[in-house]
C-alpha cells in the first residue's frame, strides 16, 4: 500500500458470500469502508427476454434457474400470474401442494443461507448440521419430481402430478445392514409419512442450530450492531422478506394478500427489534419453525382430503400418458400442448409470492397469443443488493461479508 490509507480494491467478481458472480470496488480508508460500487450483470442471463420467446407452458423451468435455492417458490409466482390471466383456479388438493412445497423450500433456502453464511463468518461446523437436513428435503424434491433443484412441477391448472405412495430408500452400496436399516427407518411409508416424520424431528434439529450460534459471543460480535436498517429506511429502500421484517415491520404477503390456502392455515410472522444483522439471523431461524408448522398442517389436511391436482381443461392441460395410450386423438393433443402451448386472454397481470428471500413478483403482458408480449420480474435479491454501499459504509472489510451474506443473494436472481 505504500503507507497510503485511501486506495480502491475490487471484492471479487467472485466471492463465497454473494452466492454467485458478483463485482464490488470498495474505496478504503485503511481498512475501512467508505463507498461500495457493485456491479452486477456478470452472469447476463436475460431470462425476462427468453421468457417472451417461449409458450406460457415452456417458462416454468425459467423460474428454477433465477433463484436456485427458492426453487418452486419462483415457480409459484408465475403460475398465479398464467393462471389470474385465463381466470382460472386450480383444484384445492393442488393448492395445499404448493404451499406445502413452497414451506418446504423456505426451509431449503434457510437451511443454506444459515450454512453458507455461518461458513462465511468463520462457523464451519453448521454448514454440515444444515446440509443434514437439506438432504431430506431434497429427497422429497426428487421423490414427486425426478428432480433436485431444476423441477418443473407447478403447472398452470395445478402440479405436474400427485404425490407418490411411496419414498425412495437407500440401497447398497457400502453401507452396512444396520446402517441401511438406520437410514431406511422413516421411508417405509408414503412421502407424506416421510414429511410428517421430519416435521417432528425438524425442531430439534433448529434448537441444535441456535445451540452453536444464537448466544455464542463470536457470532454475535460478528453481526450485532452491523448493517442497521431503520424501519422507515427499510421501507423506503424497498426491503421485503426478512431484510425488512428484521427492522421491526410486520410484512408477509401470506398474511397480508393471502394466496392460495394461507389464509386457511396458522402461523405467525416474526420479526427483529434493531434492524442488524444479528436480528435478521433470528428472523429466519425462527421463519424455519413457522414454515415447519405450516409444513405438518398441510400434510395433516393432505392426509385427509383426496381429489385432483391439475384442472380438467384440455386447453391449458396436456392429456394424461394413460389417454396417449388408448387415443390416438390425446396422443396429437399431446404434441400439440407441447409444441403450439395454448392461447392466453390479452391482458396484464402481476403475481406475487412471499419467497424465501422477500416478493417475488411476475408481471405479464399478453397479446393474446401462445406466448407473453412482456414479462418482467421483481427479484427481492436485486433490491436488496441496491442498498450494500448504505449499509456498507463505515464497516471494516471484513463486516461487508457479514453484510452480503444477511442479504441472502442468488445472483441469478439479479442478473435476469
Amino acid at each position: 500500500m505504500n503507507n497510503i490509507d485511501h486506495y480502491k480494491i475490487n471484492f471479487g467478481p467472485q466471492h463465497p458470500a454473494a452466492h454467485g458472480v458478483m463485482r464490488l470496488i470498495l474505496d478504503l480508508d485503511g481498512e475501512v469502508i467508505k463507498k461500495v460500487d457493485a456491479h452486477a450483470g456478470l452472469l447476463h442471463r436475460s431470462i425476462e427476454k427468453i421468457c417472451e420467446n417461449n409458450l406460457y407452458n415452456q417458462n416454468v423451468g425459467y423460474m428454477d434457474r433465477l433463484d436456485y435455492v427458492s426453487m418452486m417458490s419462483n415457480e409459484h409466482a408465475y403460475v398465479l400470474a398464467v393462471e389470474k390471466l385465463l381466470g382460472l383456479q386450480p383444484p384445492i388438493r393442488a393448492m395445499y401442494i404448493r404451499v406445502m412445497y413452497d414451506e418446504i423450500t423456505r426451509i431449503l433456502n434457510h437451511l443454506l443461507w444459515l450454512g453458507a453464511h455461518a461458513l462465511d463468518i468463520g462457523a464451519m461446523a453448521l454448514f454440515l448440521y444444515c446440509f443434514r437436513e437439506r438432504e431430506d428435503l431434497m429427497d422429497c424434491y426428487e421423490a414427486v419430481t425426478g428432480g433436485r433443484l431444476h423441477v418443473a412441477y407447478y403447472r398452470p391448472g395445478g402440479v405436474y402430478r400427485d404425490l407418490p405412495d411411496s419414498m425412495p430408500k437407500y440401497k447398497g452400496y457400502n453401507f452396512s445392514k444396520k446402517r441401511l436399516e438406520l437410514l431406511n427407518s422413516n421411508r417405509q411409508g408414503s412421502l407424506l409419512d416421510f414429511i410428517d416424520d421430519f416435521t417432528k424431528r425438524f425442531p430439534a434439529c433448529v434448537d441444535e442450530y441456535e445451540t452453536l450460534l444464537t448466544d455464542n459471543r463470536i457470532w454475535k460480535q460478528r453481526t450485532v450492531g452491523i448493517g442497521v436498517v431503520s424501519p422507515e429506511r427499510a421501507i423506503n429502500l424497498g426491503f421485503t422478506g426478512p431484510m425488512l421484517r428484521g427492522s421491526g415491520i410486520e410484512w408477509d404477503l401470506r398474511k397480508k394478500q393471502p394466496y392460495a390456502v394461507y389464509d386457511k392455515l396458522d402461523f405467525k410472522i416474526p420479526i427483529g427489534s434493531n434492524g442488524d444483522c444479528y436480528d435478521r439471523y433470528l428472523v429466519r431461524v425462527a421463519e424455519m419453525r413457522e414454515a415447519n408448522k405450516i409444513v405438518k398442517q398441510c400434510v395433516e389436511w393432505l392426509c385427509k382430503n383426496d381429489g385432483p391436482v391439475m384442472l380438467e381443461n384440455s386447453k391449458i392441460t396436456p392429456p394424461s400418458r394413460i389417454d396417449m395410450k388408448n387415443s390416438m386423438e390425446a396422443l396429437i393433443h399431446h404434441f400439440k400442448y407441447f409444441s403450439e402451448g395454448f392461447l392466453v386472454p390479452e391482458g396484464e397481470v402481476y403475481a406475487a409470492v412471499e419467497q424465501p428471500k422477500g416478493e417475488f413478483g411476475v408481471y405479464i403482458v399478453s397479446d393474446g397469443s401462445n406466448k407473453p408480449y412482456r414479462v418482467k420480474m421483481r427479484a427481492p435479491s436485486y433490491v436488496h443488493l441496491s442498498s450494500v454501499d448504505e449499509l456498507s459504509r463505515g464497516h471494516l472489510i471484513a463486516d461487508l461479508v457479514t453484510i452480503i451474506g444477511t442479504y441472502d443473494i442468488v445472483l441469478g436472481d439479479v442478473d435476469r
